[in-house]
């Protein structure tokens, strides 16, 4: 599924916050510099104030130190240059979203609260759109007030229709209508909203296991993808939410919201280098078409230009 292009821009423009705590501090301290030991500490600080996460971290330094005391690493450009190679190896090739020859393709979206979930939803649909396809919304945020038409009130800003029940309602049963409208429909995506929760609330955990099944019933292969929704701006507790949610449901992916508001970004290197879990997009704005799939050597370029 060739969802969308990445615009070197746009994800530069999201990492700014990201690059003023860590790639433009670095250019600074080494360009022109030799590198000694208050060097090293510096860089290391630089990457953990950027929530690269202790594990990348202490790799790299590890490294570096090694290669510096044996003479292999002397100058600031040769650090930077080591940086940018060891993050983008960490991040590993571009992962794109799932792609089926079944119709729909079934988009499980979950999160906890307030990390921008239902907003994530609606980029994702509004991309979908532009590319000429067909999708509907699936309402299954039957627990918090209000959520339910916020996503109606996206579906009628998009042009995209919406199966919802009431607040309240059994979400298995708002996703297998949901289902039964996008097979009788032959719509090519069909975008699944959960409820946000926290990884403690076992009861609405097991609500998204039953949901995942659900699909399942109708169609084996689905969920195709299950895209976990991160706030960029929680750093390391957003570290903590993907460990969780990964042990209760099959994450495939994740959408890392609000990139643009955070000067924390090195979080997709901790959770790569530790959950294996691909980034798939990232929300780099406050409008519909501000989304961008994640392209790991724009993401470290885009960290240290």
């Amino acid at each position: 599924m060739g969802l969308f292009s990445t615009t070197m821009n746009a994800l530069k423009r999201g990492l700014s916050r990201t690059r003023e705590t860590m790639g433009s501090p670095l250019n600074r301290l080494l360009k022109g510099q030799r590198i000694d030991a208050d060097a090293i500490d510096a860089i290391e600080a630089c990457l953990l104030q950027a929530d690269v996460g202790t594990r990348a971290t202490d790799e790299i330094i590890a490294t570096m130190r090694s290669d510096a005391a044996a003479g292999k690493m002397d100058r600031g450009e040769e650090a930077i240059d080591f940086l940018q190679t060891q993050l983008a190896e960490r991040l590993g090739e571009q992962t794109p979203l799932a792609t089926t020859n079944e119709r729909p393709l079934v988009i499980l979206v979950a999160g906890v609260n307030g990390v921008g979930k239902t907003t994530s939803v609606a980029k994702i649909a509004h991309a979908l759109r532009a590319e000429g396809r067909s999708v509907l919304l699936a309402a299954a945020d039957t627990f918090r007030a209000g959520a339910v038409e916020q996503l109606v009130i996206w579906g009628d800003r998009l042009g995209v229709d919406v199966v919802r029940g009431t607040t309240g309602a059994d979400p298995a049963a708002v996703v297998w209508d949901a289902m039964d409208a996008a097979l009788a429909r032959d719509v090519d995506v069909l975008l699944v909203d959960t409820a946000g929760r926290m990884h403690t609330e076992q009861g609405l955990m097991r609500q998204l296991t039953k949901i995942r099944d659900v699909l399942a019933k109708r169609i084996p292969s689905a969920p195709h993808e299950v895209l976990l929704v991160l706030d960029a701006t929680q750093g390391q507790n957003a570290f903590v939410q993907a460990h969780h949610f990964t042990e209760a449901i099959d994450v495939s992916g994740i959408f890392l919201a609000k990139l643009d508001g955070t000067a924390k970004g090195g979080i997709v290197v901790a959770i790569a280098t530790e959950l294996g879990i691909p980034v798939k997009l990232v929300g780099v704005g406050e409008r519909p078409e501000d989304v961008e799939p994640f392209d790991p050597p724009a993401f470290v370029a885009g960290m240290f230009e």
